[in-house]
């Protein structure tokens, strides 16, 4: 194996060097389904756990009743649950995939000053914002014609708060969301701090939405003060996220996690089989695998190490070649001869896990050099999309294909974070690009609060996650879960835990995630069936095969329905 371009010890990254997953600088993740906490007649929540141990029984807080209990217990008839319920399922009147289960409504007292930021009617929730100029974001932007702003993101945020508080059960206290706008850059580490610490002193609230998608010093301060966040830093390992339980949250996988799924991918379905995806230099030839990556900081390389270890020792598998390179703009003096070293090591398959700028770089400088290796991707965020696939020389992506956390796309006519938005405002959120994000982090919020009760604190926040259902997933929405479920090692403080099998087609011709027409999209194998760790078919893969595939649903997929509700008028 050989080891080109390793950071220098000691050595700072610059100022785009700290990519890590990028899913909040465009917005093309999950509408997650709403957690559920399941129950008996004796008052004991025992959630079903899809496959995971989930370590025990679960104590029902104070006033939660969900339907599902309430039908155990033969108390359905006795609940006037109102409008906001379809009592014929036992699910909230919501167009949604897959459907929330409805709770009694309360009408009691709010339960008081039960932690920072909650008080008997309100819950303080800071959404936080990038800079309005921030100039990485708007080089980012650029990249792909995405105009929302900070101050449209936060419109749509309180827009779905909104929608959500219609019909959601959240005690007798509303959500109260406050802006707080970034000082500095998304990878100022000092602006982060600061901003941190500022929230924490003067805005003391429950939690916070959102941070600064390249450094995790934002969501470190918040932790040391006791302050829970939600999608607030780049992805970490299992062992950060448990050193700073329960206060850090996320909905993608953790950083270690993808590696093991990328791994398993390549061991199962890719080796010891020839490069018949690649170009003709490489297609008749025993597949020999290379390693692209982003290395930024001590955490880069320890995912490295635990990529290669994995694939050795659980698939007999290694590396002709590893190049890093520290950002994507450094990378262009850099990735002629990264691709020379990887032709002249014969490798015929490149593993490629970074930021989703840096492939253009590299698929033209390997057009140039007349080479066309397989490409693998590997679940780096953005990467997996088809407003950045269109960025990158297609002579070159039409070779590539692999594992992704994203799940099948479907038009917003039919489903998803715009559809909703149309359906109860009839009109697009104001940030159409961003919403997709949005509303998962906000979904995610109310599940919580809806199964917490009025006892809320950030105890009991990770006690009913933990303690919650399994969402399973389907070709429209991916499997998520938290906690000790066996489905992870350590506790799993991330949301996604499966994945699918996807191919560029670049004949194939429609709208990208924002909107935009062109050419270029992904293909979903097998309608977009998902994978859990474990899980993955050890065959070859069914990629650049039309045969079942899709690349956008126009309508619902069999087996999948929304209900025809009318939307209620706002609470």
């Amino acid at each position: 194996m050989r080891t080109m371009n390793d950071p220098e010890e000691g050595g700072g990254p610059s100022v785009v060097a700290k990519w890590g997953p990028v899913a909040a600088i465009v917005a093309v993740v999950a509408v997650i389904g709403f957690l559920v906490i399941g129950g008996d007649d004796d008052e004991t929540a025992t959630p079903t756990t899809a496959g995971g141990d989930n370590g025990g029984d679960v104590d029902l807080p104070p006033n939660v009743l969900p339907f599902s209990v309430a039908e155990e217990r033969g108390e359905v008839d006795d609940i006037d649950w109102g409008e906001r319920c379809d009592v014929d399922e036992g699910v909230l009147a919501l167009p949604l995939n897959p459907p929330a289960e409805c709770f009694a409504p309360y009408t009691g007292d709010g339960g008081g000053d039960s932690a920072t930021g909650v008080t008997d009617d309100s819950i303080r929730v800071v959404v936080y914002t990038s800079q309005e100029n921030d100039p990485i974001l708007s080089f980012i932007y650029s990249q792909v014609g995405n105009d929302d702003t900070p101050a449209q993101e936060f419109e749509t945020y309180r827009s779905y708060n909104e929608l959500l508080a219609t019909y959601m059960e959240t005690y007798g206290r509303e959500v109260e969301l406050v802006r707080y706008e970034a000082t500095g850059s998304i990878d100022d580490e000092v602006a982060a701090t600061t901003d941190a610490e500022t929230i924490a002193r003067d805005l003391e609230p429950f939690a916070v939405i959102g941070g600064p998608a390249l450094t995790n010093a934002f969501a470190d301060t918040l932790a040391a003060n006791d302050v829970l966040c939600i999608s607030c830093t780049p992805g970490q390992t299992i062992e950060w996220y448990e050193e700073r339980g329960p206060y850090v949250w996320d909905i993608q996988k953790n950083a270690n996690q993808s590696t093991l799924m990328a791994a398993e991918y390549v061991g199962k379905r890719l080796a010891g089989g020839t490069a018949e995806f690649g170009g003709d230099e490489v297609q008749d030839r025993d597949r020999v695998f290379g390693l692209i990556y982003l290395s930024s900081s001590p955490q880069s390389e320890e995912i490295r190490q635990q990529l290669e270890t994995t694939l050795e020792d659980d698939h007999g598998v290694s590396f002709a070649e590893v190049a890093s390179f520290q950002d994507p703009i450094s990378l262009a003096g850099q990735a002629r001869e990264i691709l020379a070293r990887m032709q002249d090591s014969g490798v015929t398959t490149i593993l490629y896990t970074g930021d989703p700028l840096a492939p253009q770089t590299l698929t033209e400088n390997a057009t140039a050099q007349d080479y066309f290796p397989e490409w693998v991707i590997t679940g780096s965020a953005l990467v997996d999309t088809s407003i950045f696939g269109r960025t990158y020389d297609q002579e070159q992506w039409q070779h590539a294909f692999g594992p992704s956390n994203l799940f099948a796309r479907v038009s917003p006519e039919v489903a998803g974070s715009v559809f909703l938005h149309r359906w109860f405002f009839g009109e697009d959120p104001p940030a159409r690009t961003s919403a997709p994000l949005i509303l998962p982090n906000l979904q995610f919020l109310y599940a919580v609060l809806q199964g917490a009760g009025t006892d809320l604190t950030h105890e009991m926040f990770e006690q009913v996650i933990f303690g919650a259902d399994i969402v399973e997933g389907n070709v429209l929405s991916p499997q998520i879960s938290w906690g000790e479920r066996g489905i992870w090692p350590g506790v799993d403080y991330a949301g996604v835990d499966d994945q699918t099998e996807v191919w560029w087609d670049s004949d194939a011709t429609g709208l990208d995630e924002t909107g935009s027409e062109g050419s270029g999209l992904w293909a979903y194998v097998d309608g977009g069936v998902r994978y859990l760790p474990g899980e993955w078919p050890e065959s070859p893969p069914r990629v650049f095969d039309p045969e079942g595939a899709v690349t956008v649903y126009t309508d619902l997929p069999e087996g999948i329905t929304l209900p025809d509700y009318e939307p209620l008028p706002p609470a």
